[in-house]
């Protein structure tokens, strides 16, 4: 009983952690933010600049599916008509994406 106790109480072989190990876990977190991190900031900073150019008379795409013109930009929101005689306000962030520019817009890019 008491050379159980005597090897239980020695104390367990410490061990390294190894240099290689270290190179593949950079590589891990280098491989995931490439993959994943990087992408996102890029689609994320073209979504900003996108909702930076949006002018009265644009057709969007809202979040949810609805598409509409907007008539009005605000600071924090658009007004978007989505069908006669009625008008939403839509914050910024819940503009999806641009279905089509006005003609002002299409001929300054050509």
């Amino acid at each position: 009983m008491t050379k159980m106790i005597a090897q239980a109480a020695a104390p367990a072989q410490s061990t390294s952690f190894p240099p290689s190990m270290i190179i593949v876990w950079l590589l891990f977190i280098g491989g995931f933010y490439f993959l994943f991190i990087a992408p996102q900031k890029k689609k994320q900073k073209e979504h900003e600049k996108m909702l930076t150019t949006l002018q009265s008379g644009d057709e969007v795409v809202t979040t949810g599916g609805i598409y509409g013109v907007i008539t009005n930009v605000k600071d924090d929101r658009f007004v978007v008509r989505v069908a006669d005689n009625t008008k939403i306000e839509v914050g910024k962030g819940f503009i999806q994406s641009v279905a089509r520019k006005t003609d002002g817009e299409d001929k300054k890019s050509s």
